[in-house]
């Protein structure tokens, strides 16, 4: 059977929770084509359709399921249809959509979206909830995207073997969907990647030097993750931000978490 990234598009069709994250690319389209999805499944609709896509908590009554087991979230959360040749977020709910970057989008608000990826959460009181939201951007861009997802995603950062090793550790709770997420201590990385990679020599102080080298890195273009940007205490701030950086650009994946599940390397 045919992926189903690689079916051919409609004005509007269904997209089976299989297709998988909007991250990793899409199938050819024309530009301006909305994709969504949520966690069972999404939608993709043609810029032509002249269709308004809702997404919320209640399953049977919108297009998209977002938060369904979190009453917080609406019913009815909110839409996204097409004005003036733009796709428009129109935050219906009682709760706050966060943007990457941390831009809020209140309810009885409405944003443009770009034409990119963009992950959209729902901020709820015990979880923030993940609508991923993607617009072609031409008909030949989602082949190219496919065959470069490995190595290159445009909204992402560039990371060596070693760094994203350290980083899916440290932030392995966020990638797990835990409940209020934190980083992982020094201590416990090096326990776990020294028990993971006995052979490389982990220790605290190595997985502190690489994680503080990707923050300094990133700190040329991202606020948030050096010790004068934010104020006292600090605690895990600064690794918390680094990792929903990562997060948000989609440059570490829940799929990262296979490296924590590798045999030892016999060298």
């Amino acid at each position: 059977m045919a992926s189903p990234m690689r079916s051919p598009l409609g004005k509007v069709d269904i997209l089976p929770k299989e297709t998988g994250s909007l991250a990793a690319g899409l199938p050819p389209a024309p530009a301006g084509t909305l994709f969504v999805m949520g966690a069972n499944g999404g939608m993709c609709v043609a810029p032509d359709a002249g269709f308004t896509l809702v997404f919320g908590r209640c399953e049977p009554d919108v297009h998209v399921c977002v938060g369904a087991n979190d009453p917080h979230v609406s019913r009815l959360h909110g839409t996204i249809s097409r004005e003036h040749s733009r796709w428009v977020l129109h935050n219906a709910g009682r709760l706050a959509i966060r943007f990457p970057g941390q831009r809020l989008v209140l309810g009885g608000h409405r944003a443009e979206l770009p034409v990119a990826y963009t992950p959209l959460f729902i901020v709820a009181p015990e979880q923030e909830h993940l609508l991923e939201v993607r617009i072609a951007a031409g008909a030949g861009a989602g082949a190219r995207d496919r065959h470069e997802a490995p190595t290159h995603n445009p909204d992402g950062w560039r990371l060596g073997e070693d760094e994203r090793l350290v980083l899916v550790c440290l932030g392995q709770r966020y990638l797990r969907q835990d409940p209020w997420p934190q980083p992982l201590t020094w201590a416990q990385v090096a326990d776990e990647l020294s028990r993971l990679r006995p052979g490389q020599k982990w220790n605290a102080k190595r997985a502190a030097r690489i994680v503080t080298e990707v923050r300094r890195r990133l700190s040329r273009k991202v606020d948030g993750l050096l010790e004068e940007d934010i104020p006292p205490p600090i605690g895990n701030t600064l690794n918390h931000n680094l990792v929903t950086e990562l997060l948000l650009t989609a440059t570490l994946s829940a799929e990262d978490l296979r490296l924590l599940e590798e045999p030892a390397s016999t060298g």
